[in-house]
């Protein structure tokens, strides 16, 4: 419980500092605009991921496809599609840009009505140009959990979301920019797939399960005609002030405990965050603010992919004074600002899986996702998986999650678990 209160607290001065850094920008999020970056993490991947004609006006619009590397297309699919697809800047909410991704189609024939949807929404992997799934592949964790889809019935859309693969820098944790990739993914397949149904269901995992939820928040305005069934989340981010509040604890902790990997991930992640300040702080060079080994760091941020930015982090003992030459606290939580959702009130159902030993994205923080999200009057089913962690959760939790998704598409009611629910154990 005292990491709760930490929470509650950390938000409320996250919550203040922010409306400080709105009000000197004019108080609305239309004052933060998109800035020249002079980081970039764009290059390395084939020409089909830059497009050289007009951008549609119209998010959703299929640019082309080509035909997956064989290695690619997953186990239990009969063909795996590269896509290319137009779409909406997250960070303004109104410039034309286009975004990658893929599409895998279920061996065997169609039912009547076509293949039902899945809008696979992915964890973090990075924030190049090459590390973009529809480029590099997947890890066996992926693959085994969307295969397990596949073998259902399911076709499975996934987009690499803005700025992965193709131009510009990804604005990694960026809800609304994850939210319009994965909408906009199902448009362009749904438009131009006839063998899919129009039927969907948002998954999603860590990095994922926030652009899931985001989703799920941001359709009703953004896409209205998409009939979204409903939401799987697994290890959701939430109130990321907090977690950042956490990261500066166990950074303070240090000299007692020794480094550990517990920090290492958590800085990967916030310092991938922080890589997107450029995106949407005025007059900010990341440059600006980093040490010699800041700027070596980041370097390895603009060119590798999460496992060895992970091992730079951990083999050099990394923490923020290494990195930055002044405190973040400012543009960091100004920039985190865009993590949040915009409600927690969702349309449809939402299944929401704990791993017990999650700490990646600390499990009080998920817990209050699902006990906020209940409170709004969302139908929230709600599940811990003693033993699990961050990882193992997703496929631990197909269990449970695939029966959802099943009531889902069958027109079942899903009963809310949230009067059950409690803190994690």
């Amino acid at each position: 419980m005292r990491f709760i209160q930490l929470i509650r607290k950390s938000t409320l001065f996250g919550v203040a500092s922010l409306s400080l850094a709105l009000a000197a920008c004019g108080g609305s999020d239309d004052a933060l605009t998109p800035q020249s970056q002079a980081f970039t993490a764009d290059g390395g991947v084939s020409a089909f991921y830059r497009w050289n004609g007009t951008i549609p006006s119209t998010p959703g619009v299929l640019l082309q496809q080509e035909p997956l590397p064989a290695t690619q297309v997953l186990p239990n699919a009969a063909q795996g599609i590269r896509i290319l697809y137009s779409s909406t800047d997250g960070d303004d909410g109104k410039t034309a840009n286009y975004v990658s991704g893929d599409l895998q189609l279920p061996k065997g024939q169609p039912p009547v009505g076509g293949w039902p949807v899945i809008a696979w929404s992915h964890g973090t992997v990075g924030v190049a140009d090459i590390c973009a799934p529809s480029w590099t592949g997947r890890d066996s964790r992926d693959v085994d959990y969307l295969d397990a889809w596949l073998a259902q019935g399911y076709a499975v859309v996934s987009t690499d979301y803005q700025g992965l693969g193709t131009p510009g820098l990804h604005p990694y944790l960026h809800a609304r920019a994850e939210a319009y990739s994965v909408l906009d993914s199902v448009r362009a397949v749904i438009k131009n797939f006839p063998q899919l149904s129009s039927s969907v269901v948002i998954v999603g995992q860590s990095q994922g399960a926030q652009g899931a939820i985001a989703t799920a928040a941001y359709a009703p305005a953004y896409a209205p005609e998409l009939k979204l069934l409903g939401t799987v989340a697994t290890g959701v981010p939430y109130q990321l002030e907090s977690v950042l509040a956490y990261l500066n604890a166990l950074t303070a902790q240090v000299p007692t405990t020794g480094f550990t990997s517990v920090l290492g991930t958590l800085e990967a992640y916030a310092w991938l965050g922080y890589a997107t300040a450029e995106r949407v702080v005025p007059n900010f060079l990341l440059s600006d603010h980093l040490t010699v080994k800041g700027k070596a760091f980041y370097a390895v941020v603009a060119s590798q992919c999460l496992g060895p930015i992970e091992d730079n982090i951990n083999q050099n003992k990394l923490v923020t004074s290494d990195v930055f030459n002044a405190d973040v606290t400012t543009w960091a939580t100004q920039t985190l600002q865009y993590s949040n959702y915009p409600t927690v009130k969702f349309a449809a159902p939402v299944f929401v899986g704990t791993g017990t030993l999650d700490t990646d994205i600390p499990t009080a923080v998920q817990y209050l996702f699902a006990k906020d999200a209940c409170a709004a009057g969302s139908t929230i089913e709600q599940h811990y998986y003693a033993g699990q962690t961050h990882d193992s959760t997703v496929l631990a939790s197909l269990v449970d999650s695939q029966p959802f998704v099943q009531k889902l598409f069958a027109g079942q009611p899903i009963t809310s678990n949230c009067a059950a629910l409690t803190p994690p154990p």
